[in-house]
């Protein structure tokens, strides 16, 4: 047993948490799901979509945003947001690696930090 992971998590395992975390949340699930590949879609259009204000829509972009699952730009008043799938798929390989490596029996690191691993960014 791993006493130490009772007191803190390794370090790379925030961003992780984010990521699935912003998953936990059936809107947000739709919301990526909404995109086509390389898809570029106003925070006004997607409002429309989901019948939703757009406070609450901002609300769950954020949460998407800050995950890394969408990335933005803003084009004279409007933001528009597009799937930031090269990330999500990194992540999912490190997690699915990281999992396997485990299920194997192979001994290796406690900690998943795509950063620090030259991934992403």
């Amino acid at each position: 047993m791993k006493h130490e992971y009772a007191e803190s998590l390794p370090e790379g395992w925030g961003e992780f948490a984010r990521f699935f975390s912003a998953l936990g949340d059936p809107t947000r699930q739709k919301i990526l799901l909404v995109f086509e590949p390389g898809e570029e879609i106003c925070v006004n259009k997607i409002a429309r979509v989901f019948q939703l204000s757009r406070p609450a829509i901002s609300h769950h972009l954020k949460v998407l945003k800050n995950a890394e699952l969408l990335v933005s730009q803003k084009r004279g008043k409007e933001v528009y947001y597009r799937v930031n799938y090269p990330y999500c798929a990194e992540v999912l390989k490190l997690v699915q690696g990281f999992v396997a490596s485990k299920v194997n029996g192979e001994k290796g690191p406690d900690f998943l930090n795509i950063h620090d691993r030259g991934a992403i960014g």
